[in-house]
């Protein structure tokens, strides 16, 4: 399956008459954002916010992260079984607009909240500090349920990023990327010499507004199946979860996924680059024994080498994370897992909540219990009441000039398990 992504470099966001591209410039008409955005009738009140890098804008509440892409040739529409067929797609012609992203923004009770800064210190932990920002901060109506409202505003993201790339489907290429990946047989004998190696994507699967979407389904009733790295690249995998901010994989980091993207890099130089493992993450000891043996039963299918392993959030999942690295390691196949770490706030207490001695080439995504204070800033985009709100918060964590001191769990994206940040081991 051969994907080409037609990347676009988009420098600005402004408001303007018409949705397209100039240059460097993406114009966005806000009255026809809002009419799509209402048009599904469980909304009721939408702000509309541009924000920029260096801005003085703090944005909490942050649900969901979506890069604009369209398909312009191939099978399948972006985000298939979300907002579209769930034809296959993963392949063709893909069209990227690189340094911009839509942003969901909702109060959702019982939901620890995200933040991003896009300047101070905190923007040097989340990589939309470095993006041009199109929030929305959505408003569902009276008596509308968590999780109606949940899907509401992730459609919402989906469908505003679909609408920018099909409104600047002309804007001129500037760089193009061949990604192809064969059927498994031929892909196993294509590199003779090479380790064959393939990818364990472990997706959070746990219910309650824990939750991933693959071609429209939720992982957690997949059993763990094979499919083309580049299908993820089309948004074949989508975020619906509202875990913990700093490790959470937002549709954003599905859809540029870095260890695929280096596997790619490597791939028919120092590798060859198989194919990509999903599985889920599970609640039972039951449902995690399951699971974790079908993963290494199919890794040893597949004729592996080696693997590496993501997982996503912590705590339950370690010991998903854990079993998979056993039992893959059993049948004689290499394996590199990617965590973060929990490790307590002098970084001496137990990183994770599982361990087995199997486990010995690992890749440390940062501790999540390292505080920091984020000052004052001019703008706030989203609400918040109190410091409870805030996953890892400080006491009095917010002080009264505004600033607030909390653990950067708080922070969309500091401690990405795919490794989609500065942090990190080598």
């Amino acid at each position: 399956m051969k994907l080409t992504l037609e990347k676009v470099w988009v420098d600005d966001l402004v408001w303007g008459e018409r949705t397209m591209m100039s240059g460097s410039t993406l114009t966005m008409n806000k009255d026809e954002i809002i009419e799509i955005i209402k048009e599904d009738e469980r909304m009721d009140k939408v702000h509309l916010d541009i924000v920029k890098p260096g801005e003085s804008v703090r944005i909490f509440s942050v649900r969901d992260v979506v890069e604009p892409r369209v398909k312009t040739t191939g099978t399948g529409e972006i985000f298939p079984g979300m907002i579209g067929s769930n034809n296959q797609v993963g392949e063709g012609v893909t069209k990227v607009f690189k340094g911009t992203a839509v942003v969901t923004v909702g109060k959702i009770d019982g939901v620890k909240e995200g933040i991003i800064d896009m300047s101070g210190p905190g923007a040097a932990y989340t990589p939309f500090s470095r993006t041009n920002n199109l929030v929305l901060d959505c408003e569902p109506i009276s008596g509308l349920g968590t999780h109606q409202y949940e899907e509401a505003l992730r459609l919402a993201g989906f469908k505003i990023a679909r609408y920018i790339g099909v409104k600047s489907e002309k804007a001129k290429t500037q760089e193009k990327v061949v990604y192809e990946t064969l059927p498994l047989e031929q892909q196993q004998q294509k590199h003779p010499g090479l380790p064959k190696v393939g990818y364990v994507y472990m997706l959070q699967s746990q219910g309650l507004r824990h939750d991933t979407y693959v071609y429209g389904d939720d992982a957690k009733e997949i059993t763990p199946t094979m499919i083309y790295p580049t299908e993820v690249m089309d948004g074949a995998i989508v975020s619906s979860n509202c875990v913990i901010a700093n490790d959470k994989n937002t549709t954003y980091h599905h859809l540029n996924n870095p260890i695929i993207e280096d596997l790619f890099e490597r791939h028919g130089k120092e590798l060859n680059f198989c194919g990509v493992i999903i599985t889920n993450q599970n609640v039972t000891l039951k449902d995690k024994e399951r699971a974790s043996t079908y993963t290494a039963e199919l890794a040893e299918k597949m004729g592996l080498n080696g693997v590496i392993i993501s997982k996503e959030e912590y705590g339950n999942t370690d010991t998903d994370l854990m079993m998979n690295c056993r039992k893959i390691e059993e049948k004689g196949i290499k394996t590199v897992i990617i965590t973060d770490e929990y490790a307590g706030r002098d970084g001496t207490s137990q990183s994770l909540a599982d361990a087995d001695s199997k486990a010995d080439a690992v890749i440390s995504t940062g501790n999540a219990n390292e505080v920091i204070l984020l000052p004052p800033m001019d703008k706030v985009i989203g609400r918040i009441i109190s410091s409870v709100e805030l996953e890892g918060e400080a006491e009095n964590s917010i002080k009264q000039n505004r600033g607030i001191e909390v653990e950067i769990q708080s922070i969309t994206g500091a401690t990405n398990e795919l490794g989609f940040n500065k942090m990190g081991t080598r």
